[in-house]
């Protein structure tokens, strides 16, 4: 497969490894963009590998939570500008069909285009929406969540960009639940954990991430003059201790407080319980960033200019 100057260009930006790098990573995968990825991890070349499936598109995150904290609903709408997305009539869809979502609990987006919205069908809304606009949009996904003994609460960042959502159980109607929540849900939007405690990581991740560090210290071993090697027993111990750590970076409650580094996120959960002599567990979170994972179309002015004169 031919390695074009765009793919590298795209890989580099997702990663942060420089040209060269990127190249004959691409070259080595036959173009495969995840598994060139991985690949830059195990040279430990990447420095961004986080940020590769956060590629941007425009739009909305809504975000409604009811009177008693106890239903919630995280709704994404993309728009092909952000000019858009500032729209009135565009923000106004948003939290109409974020109600919607609320009230109704739609099971799928089939069932969603399909609920009555201001005397139609969502899916008819949106369409009027288009045609008047002028510009193409998408009601992309959903969630929607609820507590019995506990409540639900969210956090807008970046003016609807990031929006976060988390379930606290627990049997305290303090309005210091209310505080960490808020202090919670922040951390969620900021940090983007994938997963709530240890106990919640699947085996599948587990395995991937294992693999890839695993290569990774090799290949830094290998790199080490002969006399200074490490013996493989040794490499596969460091290994475990570094998987340790990034469980500590994708786990929420072993995470580091943003507000607080000195202090896990669990920690800060587990003193707020004691000073209010109640249980207190993060039971679900949510989080939706506009954009993420789709893949912006990007415009070459010059190439297009030298298609149209046959060049």
């Amino acid at each position: 497969m031919e390695i074009t100057a765009s793919m590298v260009k795209e890989l580099r930006e997702k990663t942060g490894a420089g040209m060269m790098d990127c190249k004959k990573a691409l070259q080595e995968t036959s173009g495969d963009m995840e598994k060139a990825i991985d690949v830059l991890r195990e040279k430990g070349l990447s420095k961004a590998a986080k940020k590769a499936d956060r590629i941007a598109a425009e739009g909305l995150i809504g975000v409604e939570v009811s009177a008693d904290y106890k239903k919630a609903a995280l709704v994404e709408i993309n728009s092909e500008t952000d000019f858009v997305a500032k729209n009135e009539e565009f923000q106004q869809l948003v939290k109409d069909v974020t109600n919607l979502v609320l009230e109704k609990a739609p099971a799928t987006l089939e069932e969603l285009f399909a609920l009555q919205l201001n005397g139609q069908t969502v899916q008819e809304e949106l369409t009027a929406k288009i045609s008047k606009i002028g510009e193409n949009m998408n009601i992309r996904r959903f969630e929607r969540l609820e507590v019995e003994n506990g409540r639900l609460i969210s956090y807008v960042h970046g003016a609807g960009k990031i929006v976060s959502i988390v379930k606290l159980e627990t049997s305290s109607q303090d309005a210091k639940v209310e505080e960490l929540g808020k202090d919670v849900a922040m951390q969620v939007a900021a940090m983007n954990p994938k997963y709530i405690s240890e106990k919640d990581v699947d085996q599948e991740y587990l395995n991937h991430e294992r693999e890839v560090l695993k290569q990774q210290a090799i290949n830094e071993n290998n790199e080490l003059p002969e006399g200074k090697r490490k013996p493989e027993e040794i490499v596969l111990k460091m290994l475990e201790g570094r998987l340790k750590k990034e469980l500590k970076e994708v786990c929420l409650l072993d995470q580091a407080f943003v507000k607080e580094a000195k202090k896990s996120v669990g920690e800060v959960v587990a003193e707020t319980a004691k000073e209010l002599g109640a249980d207190i567990t993060v039971a679900q979170i949510a989080r939706f960033e506009v954009g993420e994972g789709i893949e912006k179309k990007q415009e070459n002015f010059a190439e297009e200019v030298a298609k149209q004169m046959g060049n």
